[in-house]
């Protein structure tokens, strides 16, 4: 991150100069610009920035009148925030089981999953890969249920053509500032085709106002603000760029790792934006200690399912429910992973994780 704001200091100099300039600081020119930039990127006719990915989440739900009683299905290898955007509409997740692949919903178990409550679908297009969208736009189309997706990992990823975030009714992007296109602090945004989701969403963000002083709905204040977009706008010409980027680092791990360790499969109709390279092993809490003796960072995305979270204790799923997405929690670990990275310490990172010999206790 600290490379890329380098390479671009004086374009996000000048972004910040303009912005102080011209003291409007919400809701102003350098939003409107970015959500029509980010729009045309995505490949649909409009984009909401809202503060948070997780708010963007919350907010397409609420678009979608989830409420209470109401049931969304998703996955529960995924962020916490995917779960606790649902819960924050006063919804249910229903957790199903992840494809061992590709880390995302597995369309299969939809069926098992639906009931006279289910109100949508949430697939998550974890780590960049996308979910198997024609099964699951097909079986929601069926009975009648609006997809949103969380691409909150996906900025730049396709699936059969299509970016992440405009296959479904609605499209959930993160700017969290570690994302492929980050910003300098929280930020999100939704995108959609739908020009009535779009009002409703610009008004949810903004208090539920319609004009001013006209409040038509229980809004939030989740607004993108300028700085923000700014920012957002001088990188968004160069995530392809930085996507390709990484994608080339994948080719170098993918080259060398030994598949004992798992490494990422992509499907032919998909493009990975490699927001992160993921390896599996059995003996994961000790290859990760391997890495750290030879002063690798490495991370666990995510160690705990989300329907084993003590936050969701109340939700029927137990131990035992979710056998993919269990058996990944523990065995999944990301390796260093940034469009700088250069090959000599990809040969490095990659001979130290095949030089683990994964020795009993």
């Amino acid at each position: 991150m600290r490379a890329q704001h380098e390479l671009l200091a004086p374009e996000l100099d000048d972004a910040i100069h303009r912005v102080l300039k011209r003291s409007w600081f919400i809701l102003g020119e350098e939003l409107k610009a970015f959500e029509e930039a980010f729009a045309a990127y995505c490949g649909v006719k409009h984009c909401i920035g809202v503060a948070s990915g997780t708010e963007a989440l919350q907010l397409a739900l609420l678009a979608c009148d989830l409420g209470p009683g109401d049931e969304v299905i998703t996955v529960a290898h995924t962020f916490v925030a995917s779960a606790l955007a649902i819960a924050a509409t006063r919804a249910t997740p229903v957790f199903v089981d992840i494809d061992p692949q590709t880390y995302t919903l597995d369309p299969k178990h939809l069926a098992g999953a639906l009931s006279p409550r289910t109100r949508a679908i949430l697939p998550v297009h974890l780590y960049g890969h996308c979910a198997e969208m024609d099964e699951i736009l097909a079986f929601a189309a069926q009975h009648n249920l609006p997809v949103i997706e969380d691409a909150a990992q996906a900025h730049g990823a396709s699936y059969k053509g299509r970016k992440a975030g405009s296959m479904g009714k609605l499209g959930c992007f993160s700017f969290y500032p570690t994302k492929n296109l980050g910003a300098c602090g929280d930020a999100g945004a939704v995108v959609t085709n739908d020009p009535d989701l779009a009002a409703k969403l610009r008004r949810l963000r903004n208090y539920g106002e319609s004009k001013r002083y006209r409040h038509e709905a229980m809004g939030y204040n989740s607004r993108l603000d300028e700085m923000q977009a700014a920012i957002l706008r001088v990188k968004l010409p160069h995530l392809e760029e930085w996507n390709e980027n990484r994608r080339q680092v994948a080719a170098g791990y993918l080259s060398l790792l030994e598949e004992r360790f798992a490494p990422p499969r992509v499907r032919l109709e998909c493009v990975h934006n490699f927001h992160l390279f993921v390896i599996q092993s059995d003996e994961r809490d000790r290859l990760q200690e391997h890495l750290r003796a030879h002063q690798i960072e490495s991370l666990m995305h995510y160690p705990i399912p989300c329907h084993l979270q003590p936050a969701f204790q109340n939700i029927a799923h137990r131990r035992g429910d979710l056998s993919v997405t269990e058996r990944v929690a523990g065995r999944v670990l990301s390796l260093p992973m940034f469009p700088t990275l250069e090959l000599d310490k990809v040969k490095y990172v990659s001979a130290c994780v095949n030089s683990f010999a994964g020795k009993a206790r």
